[in-house]
């Protein structure tokens, strides 16, 4: 017997992949809010929207399982429509369509107005900021330009994203300051490349210029700088980082790799001379700041020679925040007609070797911060703990401070001084003090 939800007519998004995604699918709720439509996120509906990621192989592992799954949930009744949009159906619509045709219709990452359409939805153009956002009220993430123009050769975001496309200073200040109304005291900008903004509009680097523009903007306490590409680095942005106090000590500068020889292959535009350069005159210009960046280990033709002496900068440099990823060797960029000769398993055991550096840098790190008091934003409460973020933090991807729950009472979204008292590798332990 067939047994379906009996709610009708609610439109189930679920978002899958990375920050920008969760943007899309929050602009994409939104509009579909404002058409008067039921819509949920990540929960039970009738009608199943899947916003995909098609980055690298698990997360385009993923993807396919949640739509083979939405797919079985429609034979078993439980669900009456499957649409896919997102990376995944850009890049592979036409594979897709053949694979998995009991899918309703797929769409690309530029079709949100035939998307609505399908769903009896109009596009409503006035609606510049409105958004149904996903993350917690008091922060957001806020996506200022779309696509890419870099060359490198890894990545497939330019095939699924298009050409770097800045969106105008004064929409961005628009969407903070309806934001700042509902109650966000976090922005987080995010893009493939922020350096680049402004490039295409303005005929210059502007991302300072939009800074100035949004630390005017009321209620907004935090904002935070994601993903900036090292070459051409604007160092204007770092005066506006000294100086504007809304603006968090925190750049997230994905850096990919130090070896000469695979920096040239990965078609980076760099040398380890030029990025060590600029990351002693990031932390010259704005002292106490906290870089995240993000490495890839196992590139085509990476020898051992060539992780020794990332392993050796690693150590050298001591980033205050770092992830490290495996190489996936992705069709249709540049380095997918390179042999991929490195094997899986020493993929990963290099990647441990970074994440073990990075580890006891975290832990000295955090062994530091004791005793003293840093202001934090209270994300939520979890088992026996209040969890928090210092400036230092980005929310999922960073360290947490954590305050005992039987001891203190604290709301999401506020502010409050901690006291550091403990730590460990990747976590904080504190007191509210002054409450």
């Amino acid at each position: 017997m067939r047994t379906k939800y009996s709610k009708r007519n609610v439109i189930n998004v679920i978002t899958l992949g990375c920050s920008k995604n969760i943007f899309d699918s929050e602009v994409l709720m939104g509009q579909l809010k404002a058409n008067d439509k039921n819509v949920v996120h990540q929960e039970h509906g009738n009608i199943v929207v899947i916003n995909t990621c098609g980055f690298i192989d698990n997360a385009k592992e993923e993807s396919v399982n949640t739509i083979l799954e939405q797919i079985q949930f429609k034979k078993e009744g439980k669900v009456d429509e499957v649409y896919v949009t997102g990376c995944l159906s850009e890049r592979y619509k036409t594979d897709l369509e053949k694979e998995i045709p009991q899918v309703d219709a797929y769409f690309g990452t530029t079709d949100l107005p035939q998307l609505l359409k399908v769903l009896g939805a109009d596009y409503k153009h006035e609606l510049i900021g409105e958004r149904m956002l996903t993350t917690p009220k008091y922060f957001a993430y806020m996506k200022i330009a779309e696509g890419c123009n870099r060359p490198c050769s890894f990545c497939a975001i330019p095939l699924m994203r298009g050409k770097h496309n800045s969106t105008p200073i004064e929409e961005l200040v628009k969407q903070a300051k309806h934001l700042a109304s509902d109650g966000v005291k976090e922005l987080i900008l995010i893009a493939q490349d922020l350096t680049y903004y402004g490039l295409d509009l303005y005929k210059k680097r502007s991302l300072a210029d939009l800074l100035r523009s949004l630390v005017k903007v009321e209620g907004i306490e935090w904002i935070r700088l994601h993903y900036a590409f090292p070459t051409g680095f604007p160092e204007d942005v770092l005066e506006v980082i000294r100086e504007e106090s809304k603006i968090c000590n925190y750049l997230d500068i994905p850096l990919q790799h130090i070896s000469d020889s695979i920096l040239k292959s990965m078609r980076r535009g760099t040398s380890q001379k030029k990025t060590t350069s600029l990351i002693k005159k990031i932390r010259k210009k704005v002292p106490g700041i906290i870089l995240r960046t993000t490495l890839i280990v196992g590139y085509p033709g990476e020898t051992e020679e060539d992780f020794e002496i990332l392993k050796n900068w690693v150590k050298e440099m001591r980033f205050e925040r770092l992830g490290c990823f495996t190489y996936s060797h992705e069709e249709n960029t540049h380095a997918f007609k390179l042999h991929d000769n490195v094997p899986e398993e020493v993929k990963q055991e290099r990647s441990n070797i970074i994440m073990d550096v990075q580890s006891q840098i975290s832990w000295e790190n955090n062994q530091a911060c004791v005793g003293k008091i840093f202001r934090c934003l209270i994300d939520r409460k979890e088992g026996l703990n209040f969890i928090g973020r210092t400036f230092m933090d980005s929310p999922d991807v960073d360290n947490e401070v954590l305050i005992d729950a039987k001891n203190f009472y604290l709301k999401s979204g506020q502010f409050v001084n901690i006291k550091i008292t403990e730590a460990t590798d990747y976590d904080l332990i504190g007191i509210p003090i002054n409450i």
